[in-house]
């Protein structure tokens, strides 16, 4: 017997549909005289949670783009300087001054073994220490300079070269530092696989197929260009480069096993390759290059994320296209745009630098800080915020992408990540700007009811198999990708991930939805699945487990999970556990290397915040661990509402990353999510308060 949901599939709420979306109810603004209520553990009332989040509230408004928008920068590693100086190299294009502050950038993050990290705080990391060095020596930094022998040790000391991935590996080739035999094949003919073929290109992740198949154009072309003997990186080879072992090794544990099965495919590639036996290889270009012109339209650069843009302009390059050709003009100031040039320095360290961004953020900053704000008892009619939402408005998918390969039936809905993005919304920040706009009461309400509607059918329709969703695409989960050769940048797929699933869960609820709906159910059922046995939840998108335990636990509190469930309190406990001595909250992104270090790491604001919210939802509103992380957050608020989340001082100075690109291989530092996640917690804990006094 099927019982059928009492929530139509076409409807947002279960009642007929209103004029306008549903709305939970409004909350106190902050004109309203505050309550003297006493915290009773810190020596803090209510009014100063309101003051301060209303100095939050303040400077986050301070930072909007008079088009509507925010878009904080987004940092990483310095292997974005790294590969912008490879790049103009390649291309024998750049501005020498931009290169040579590129350099200073580099040189500001050496750790004291030599090596660079990947995040702050971390160890040395090989793939991103060649590059570095190699930067560095294209630069004109002499191998003998201590900054380089220092690097040079660590490299050697680490298996050299050859320990590097697969990416790093083929842009060396470019520049006559690497065998291209000796490299994984990523030949173009992956493009001919047929969509039910098993291993065609939309079985991987949505930012690997934006990368490997103009990567892939490059490969068949084998680009080369001599550099001089000075900018060599031969002394990077343990016991020379003429001796050096560079072919990748067997897997003898598993003979049989998937891993040399792709080695032996591999092997045999090669092989064609040298005997000039491809007879598909000039269609698979064509394709190849078709496939990647029409994704640089409706797009801020293929993909709009920085490996992708820069394999582009390189396989234009390799396809014949000049550098006055308006498609490699455009592919290049759409990449220069991700740039941040500080010629004159910057007050916290005044040495000109230059900075490359591996995207631009701004959809998924304006939906966060519309819904803080929103949050925070700013007006529905705000005019600030109803501009925001009219820029989010704008920006709403209406094409299909690549995801409707697998979900072709789905209408286009939803938004994207960047500025213009067409063929590549995400689900995740789908859910964040439907969450935004419910905070604003446009005059166009019918307008954004129908833009609402139209995205969280799309969501809908993204669910994966087993409950859960991804970001880009739908049940991306053929694991037998990671064995193939080139997939050792550890992000080959898009699997479902709790911290999404529960961010949709809050905004499902928010528009009406409730346990009744079995696509619902099965989301829930997703997540308990996915607990860990210590209470937390992984974080596929943020760091870590704080980040998926808080947004799980928001998500169940909103759909209506009664917080007294024993995986809710497992949870709280845990989050309890791990607050440090100071009443924050903090994880390094070591702990996607080691599980056992999850949520150690310095406290920070953005991580104290989510804990705080992760607690409050799980029904802890009086307890010692709220009550000093709220402290936390009161004490390290700057005088203009901001919060700091570095370390270091001058030319040592860095954000610590909060935000996840790939899993052990690439992070990220939000700038603005250490201004409006504190703010949403310092209001979420007054609203939580005023309910149990009242």
């Amino acid at each position: 017997m099927t019982i059928k949901s009492e929530i139509p599939k076409s409807g947002i709420a279960a009642e007929p549909a209103p004029a306008t979306t549903r709305r939970p109810q409004k909350s106190k603004t902050y004109s309203e005289a505050p309550r003297k209520l006493k915290f009773g553990r810190i020596d803090a009332d209510l009014s100063e949670v309101e003051s301060a989040a209303a100095r939050a509230r303040d400077h986050i408004f301070s930072l909007q783009d008079p088009a509507g928008f925010w878009c904080g920068e987004l940092e990483a590693d310095p292997m974005l300087e790294a590969d912008y100086i490879f790049a103009h190299t390649l291309l024998g294009t750049g501005d020498q001054g931009k290169l040579d502050r590129a350099l200073t950038e580099i040189l500001r993050y050496q750790n004291a073994d030599g090596g660079w990290s990947i995040y702050p705080g971390g160890p040395s990391n090989i793939s991103l220490s060649v590059k570095c060095y190699f930067a560095c020596k294209i630069m004109g930094i002499s191998a003998e300079d201590p900054i380089l022998v220092k690097a040079r040790e660590w490299i050697l000391a680490n298996g050299g070269v050859v320990e590097c991935n697969t990416f790093t590996k083929i842009y060396l080739c470019f520049l006559g530092q690497y065998e291209y035999d000796a490299v994984p094949a990523i030949p173009p003919e992956i493009v001919l696989f047929p969509k039910w073929f098993y291993f065609n290109i939309y079985e991987i992740s949505s930012w690997s197929r934006a990368i490997l198949v103009p990567l892939s154009i490059a490969y068949a072309k084998k680009p080369f260009k001599k550099i001089r003997t000075d900018q060599g990186i031969d002394e990077l080879f343990v016991g020379g480069r003429a001796n050096a072992s560079l072919h990748l090794r067997w897997d003898k544990k598993h003979l049989l096993g998937w891993r040399n099965f792709f080695l032996l495919c591999d092997r045999m590639t090669h092989w064609f390759e040298r005997v000039h036996i491809r007879p598909l290889r000039k269609i698979a270009l064509k394709k190849a290059e078709k496939w990647m012109l029409e994704r640089l339209e409706m797009s801020d650069g293929l993909g709009a994320i920085y490996p992708a843009m820069l394999n582009a302009i390189i396989a234009l390059r390799c396809l014949g296209y000049s550098l006055d050709d308006p498609q490699v003009i455009r592919a290049i100031d759409e990449f220069e745009k991700l740039g941040i040039d500080n010629p004159s320095g910057t007050p916290e360290y005044p040495e000109p630098t230059f900075r490359m961004q591996p995207c631009m953020s701004p959809v998924w900053d304006t939906a966060q800080a519309v819904y803080a704000l929103g949050e925070a008892g700013v007006t529905r009619n705000d005019s600030r915020l109803l501009k925001a939402a009219d820029w989010m408005l704008s920006k709403e998918v209406r094409h299909k992408g690549d995801w409707a390969v697998k979900n072709g039936k789905a209408e286009p809905g939803g938004w994207y990540f960047e500025f213009n993005n067409e063929f590549y919304p995400d689900v995740d920040d789908t859910a964040q700007v439907l969450l935004a706009l419910n905070k604003v009461d446009n005059p166009r309400e019918r307008y954004q009811y129908d833009v609402s509607q139209r995205a969280i059918d799309w969501i809908f329709s993204m669910q994966c198999k087993n409950g859960g969703w991804a970001s880009f695409d739908k049940d991306n989960t053929k694991m037998i990708f990671q064995h193939i050769p080139f997939a050792d940048h550890n992000a080959m797929l898009d699997p479902p991930t709790v911290d999404i699933t529960g961010r949709i869960l809050e905004t499902l609820a928010t528009y009406g939805y409730t346990r009744k709906d079995k696509r619902i159910e099965r989301a829930i059922k997703f997540i308990y699945d996915e607990q860990e046995a210590d209470g937390s939840w992984f974080g596929r998108w943020g760091v870590n487990y704080i980040y998926g335990t808080f947004l799980v636990l928001r998500g169940l509190e909103a759909i209506g999970v009664w917080n007294h469930e024993p995986q809710v309190q497992q949870a709280a406990e845990w989050l309890r556990s791990v607050q440090n001595a100071d009443g924050g909250w903090g994880e390094t992104c070591g702990s996607y290397d080691d599980p056992a270090t999850r949520g150690v790491g310095p406290s920070t604001p953005s991580q104290t915040a989510w804990a705080i919210l992760g607690l409050l939802s799980a029904g802890d509103t009086r307890s010692d661990s709220v009550a000093k992380g709220i402290k936390w957050l009161l004490d390290r608020q700057e005088k203009d509402g901001s919060w700091d989340e570095s370390i270091g001082q001058g030319a040592t100075r860095q954000a610590l990353y909060t935000g996840t690109g790939f899993p052990r291989v690439f992070y990220l530092a939000y700038h603005l999510y250490r201004d409006y996640f504190p703010l949403l917690a310092l209001t979420n804990y007054k609203r939580a308060m005023e309910r149990e006094e009242a």
